[in-house]
């Protein structure tokens, strides 16, 4: 590469809700150097011969080509850069969060979905400055959870009030009160963005329970008025 040149890439964090009530994280094997067979973000790089019309597209690009999957939300979190973060030279991420629905399988043996407080704490290293990126999409996942329903495109398109309950204590890694987050909730039914479907899931200890129906708005997240851990 010669010193003209800057590597830019859209890298992603993709997440999904496991049936244990905690974040995984979406992981590819790279093919190539650097870092040939390390288990890395899925990331595109963008330049002046790709297609990609905006950076948005690029992370749809990204989703889809490497690993086929559909976001059930995607946004932009921050752009990093420097001389350090890749040996090819100085380089640039646009990196985003994405959410995946919880049924989300992967059929490819390069992609893989680890524990997300695997790499959070540590314990599993991924190559270029990925880790940090991670934890900046996770801290904007948390800040976000406290006061809008970001948490709620963790879960299928029908849920009830204690998967709602695990989709939060997940993003933000403390409890929350089920009393306080059902009037969150109560609050988008009647705001039209949930819908009672009349249906009740019977678990296996416990009451029935509601069945509810995301109808979400043009902006795709309802913002609280007050704290889900107030």
């Amino acid at each position: 590469m010669s010193r003209a040149e800057v590597l830019a890439s859209v890298d992603i964090v993709a997440l999904r809700l496991n049936p244990a009530g905690a974040l995984d994280l979406l992981l590819i094997r790279r093919a190539r150097a650097p870092f040939a067979d390390r288990w890395a973000l899925p990331g595109v790089l963008v330049n002046g011969r790709c297609a990609d019309p905006s950076l948005d597209a690029a992370a749809e690009r990204a989703l889809h080509d490497k690993a086929r999957l559909r976001p059930q939300h995607l946004e932009q979190v921050a752009t990093v850069g420097n001389a350090r973060r890749d040996p090819r030279g100085w380089s640039l991420s646009t990196f985003y969060l994405a959410l995946v629905a919880p049924a989300t399988t992967l059929e490819d043996e390069d992609l893989r979905f680890v524990a997300l407080d695997e790499v959070l704490h540590g314990r599993l290293a991924l190559p270029f400055d990925h880790a940090e990126l991670v934890a900046q999409a996770h801290e904007r996942l948390a800040g976000k959870a406290v006061y809008s329903s970001l948490p709620l495109h963790l879960l299928a398109p029908r849920f009830t009030v204690t998967e709602a309950l695990a989709a939060f204590q997940a993003c933000l890694g403390q409890a929350v009160q089920h009393t306080t987050l059902r009037g969150r909730l109560e609050r988008m039914k009647s705001a039209g963005w949930i819908l009672d479907t009349g249906e009740r899931q019977q678990p296996r200890m416990g009451r029935p329970q509601r069945v509810l129906e995301q109808r979400p708005g043009a902006g795709g997240v309802y913002l609280f008025d007050r704290s889900v851990l107030s």
